[in-house]
Order: structure tokens, then sequence, then C-alpha cells
């Protein structure tokens, strides 16, 4: 069930392994925007607001959690490609410690803040107790986005990045049936559509706990290699919360360009969620390939085949760059169609709603591009070992979003908010792409030599 990316074409190997990554990003998409869909058709724009306006501080949480689960695989990966099985289990069962530890302790404190960080958002007061409702739900679900995540990133580690497809495609058509049951069946208004985002993840993550069990062998670990080892915690957090503080640290910014859409009103707020939903479906394909990349570089720096880094990285840019462009075309075409997946034709202000909705999508998949090289280039790094620079990426988004947040998209307005991502991924390009280059360099500087001895790969790596 394992995969060795470090021999083969780099390019059909990462096109492989994000085929099939993109699968399960497309199924983790449709969670939110299954969600956002029937709330917007069946409940109103009012509350299509109420959900997006807690979708900064859900990616400021959420993020953070899938950000950690990331980065503890990488270090999985890294042994997978250096052939130590031992220590790969060792750090799995480490990466479950810090994962139960990390969800305790988020899931408490965001429920108890979370009413207090919309208000400090000046979330509109005619759909602040929505909002409430909804977020207090997907975070008292944190446990199993990080049991789902977890498990989902160890067996992409190992090469597999199939089997998260399969039981994502299982509890998304699960997570259908409950928004309907729960939202027309029950009236839980917009709490029904949490309940079941929360409820249909679970499902995947237990699928996937089920599955290592059964079908993976080599993650068998003994009574010894359970045993909690303080120097395999400090590797995985060095990896998971740089990787973690990244999103979370991209989100402020986030949550600052969202106080200023709050401000405009309830109708900009609803055209940005429309808006928003769409451009994170056609952009699953970058993280997909982000995700491939990190996988692709971790196997490929643990075995010390340095050679095969740059040739990743400038071949999975031009799968970006073909796809952008495409998803472009397709946008300047049929963006307002596409809003109207999450608008109710019978609103009052339905063309006004659904242009401002293209508009923000248009703009953004003018962008593509730039947002395809944040994601390839950054997992990149990170695959090769280096999590610190993506926090220095994530602090280039955050302060672009805080500045078009704070000063432009007030006197502005809505165009600015359009503008807002698309200024985040260019700062953030201009700092990851030169540091990229740098890690290979440092990378080869560190090993001495293009092929290692496989006893000293990874000890000279992170040495």
């Amino acid at each position: 069930m394992t995969r060795d990316l470090t021999q083969g074409s780099p390019m059909k190997l990462i096109f492989g392994f994000s085929v099939s990554t993109l699968f399960g990003l497309l199924f983790q998409q449709m969670y939110n925007m299954v969600d956002t869909m029937i709330v917007g058709k069946l409940l109103g724009a009012q509350a299509l607001a109420s959900v997006g306006a807690t979708g900064s501080v859900s990616f400021l949480v959420v993020g953070f959690c899938c950000g950690v689960c990331s980065g503890f695989s990488i270090p999985v990966a890294q042994q997978m490609g250096a052939g130590d099985r031992e220590k790969m289990r060792r750090f799995v069962a480490n990466a479950a410690y810090l994962s139960a530890g990390f969800a305790l302790v988020m899931t408490v404190a965001t429920c108890l803040l979370c009413r207090r960080i919309l208000l400090a958002m000046h979330t509109p007061e005619d759909v602040l107790e929505d909002s409430f409702r909804y977020i207090f739900v997907i975070f008292l679900g944190i446990p199993v986005t990080f049991l789902y995540n977890i498990l989902a990133g160890v067996i992409r580690a190992l090469g597999d990045s199939r089997t998260p497809v399969l039981f994502l495609a299982l509890s998304s058509i699960l997570n259908i049936v409950l928004d309907v049951t729960f939202i027309l069946a029950c009236r839980m208004g917009v709490a029904g559509a949490a309940v079941a985002t929360v409820l249909s993840q679970g499902v995947s993550g237990a699928l996937c706990l089920l599955f290592v069990y059964v079908k993976f062998p080599v993650l068998h670990i003994s009574r010894a290699e359970r045993r909690p080892d303080a120097r395999l915690c400090r590797e995985l957090l060095a990896m998971g919360v740089p990787m973690g503080l990244q999103y979370s640290i991209t989100a402020v910014g986030s949550v600052i360009l969202q106080s200023a859409v709050n401000r405009l009103g309830s109708l900009c707020v609803a055209a940005v969620t429309a808006g928003s939903k769409v451009t994170q479906l056609l952009a699953c394909p970058f993280d997909a390939m982000g995700s491939a990349m990190a996988t692709y570089c971790g196997q490929n720096a643990g075995a010390g085949k340095l050679d095969r880094l740059g040739r990743g990285v400038r071949d999975c840019s031009l799968m970006g760059l073909v796809y952008s462009l495409a998803a472009l075309a397709l946008m300047l075409l049929l963006a307002p169609v596409c809003a109207m997946w999450f608008i109710d034709p019978a609103e009052t202000q339905v063309e006004l709603l659904t242009a401002y909705a293209a508009r923000f999508i248009r703009v953004n998949a003018a962008f593509f591009f730039p947002l395809a090289l944040v994601n390839i280039v950054r997992f990149s790094i990170q695959g090769m070992g280096f999590p610190p620079f993506a926090i220095l990426a994530g602090v280039m988004e955050m302060l672009a979003r805080t500045l078009m947040g704070r000063f432009l998209v007030p006197k502005l307005g809505f165009g600015a908010a359009c503008f807002a991502s698309p200024v985040a991924w260019l700062a953030a390009d201009a700092f990851l792409i030169p540091a990229c280059a740098w890690c290979i360099a440092r990378l080869r500087r560190r090993l001495g030599r293009p092929h290692p001895a496989p006893g000293m790969r990874l000890r000279r790596l992170h040495g």
C-alpha cells in the first residue's frame, strides 16, 4: 500500500499523487460547500452571511489543526524515504499523543472564546446568533478534525493518497443526507449544517483508523515503540507547529479582512461567502499539488536524492500554470452561474448579489498561478525540512491582507476586498521562490554529496 516517490519521472509521480489527493480535497470541500449551498438555498441570504461571517475564524483554528497534522506527517515521510521503519512507527505513536493533547486544549479554548471573537470581528447583529451556533458546533468537532487529518497525513506519507479519498467520498454523501435531515426535517437551522459536518468527518476519521489497523502491518506499533519520546516529540513539534502557525498567521490577516468586509453589510458578506466557496473549490488542485510536493520532497530529502527536488518543483509548477489558465478561462464565462449555486433566486437583491460574487471569483481566478506557486513552493520547503520558512511566508500573507483590510477596504469598498487575497499570494511568492532555491542549496551543503550513505542521510539532514 506504500508508494516510493524517490524513483521514476517526477512529473508522473507528482501528477499521479496529486490526482488521488485532489479527489479527497474535492470531497473535503464538499463538506463546507454543501453546508453553504443548502443554507443559502433553504434558509436565505441572511443565513448564508451567518455561515460566511465565521469563515476566517474557522480557517484560523481548523487550519492550524490541519497544518499541525501535515507537519507531523513529514518526519514519517522522511523515515519512509530513509527506510527506517521502526523510527517511523515511533514518530506515528508520538504524533498521536501530541494530536490528542492539541485537540483537547484547542476545543476547550475555542468554545469558551468563540462569541467574544465574533463580537470583536464586528459580525453584523442580524447574523450574530446564527454565526455563534454554527461555529460553536464546528469547534466542538476539533477532535474529529485531528483524528482524520493525522491519519490521512500518515497514510499519504507512506505513499497512499487514494484511500483517504474513498472515505471522504462516503462521508461527503453522508454529509449531504445529514444536512437535509437536520435543516429540513429537524429544523435545526445553521447549527444542523455544522452538526452534519462534524459527524461526517468523524465517520471518515474512524474509517481511516480501521483501515490503518487492518491494511498497514508496517504501522503495527509494538509496546516499546509506543513509549512517549521527548526527543521525537520535539522533532514533531518543530515540524508541526510552524506549519500550523503558517495557517493561523495567514488567517489572522483573513480575520482582519473579514472584519472589514463585515462592516460593508450582510450583502457583501454573502457575496464574498459565495465567491470564496467557488474559489476554494477551484483551488483544490493547488492544495493537492502542495500535498504531493510535501511527500515527494520529504521522501527524496530523506533518501538524499537532492537532484530530484528542483526537478519536482519545476514540473509541478508547470502543471499549476496549465491548470490556472484553464480555470481562468472557465470563470470568465461561468462565474455568475457558479455564484448562483449558493444564492436563492428569490432573493430581493439577487442580481446585485450575483454580480458581486462573480466579480470576486474572476479577480481571484486571474491570480491563480501565484496561488499555485504559494502551495507548491511552500509545501516543497516544508517537505525538505525547513518549516520556519512557512511561518515567514504566512507573515507576508498576513501583512498584505491586514493592510488591505485596515486601509483599502474601508476606503474603496468591495473592489478592494476582491484583490486582498491576490495581493497576499504575490507577497508570499516574493519570499518563497528565492527561499526554495536557498533550501535546496543548503541541503546540498549539509549532505556534502548528492547521494550520502543511507545511515548518514537524516543525521546530516537535521544535524
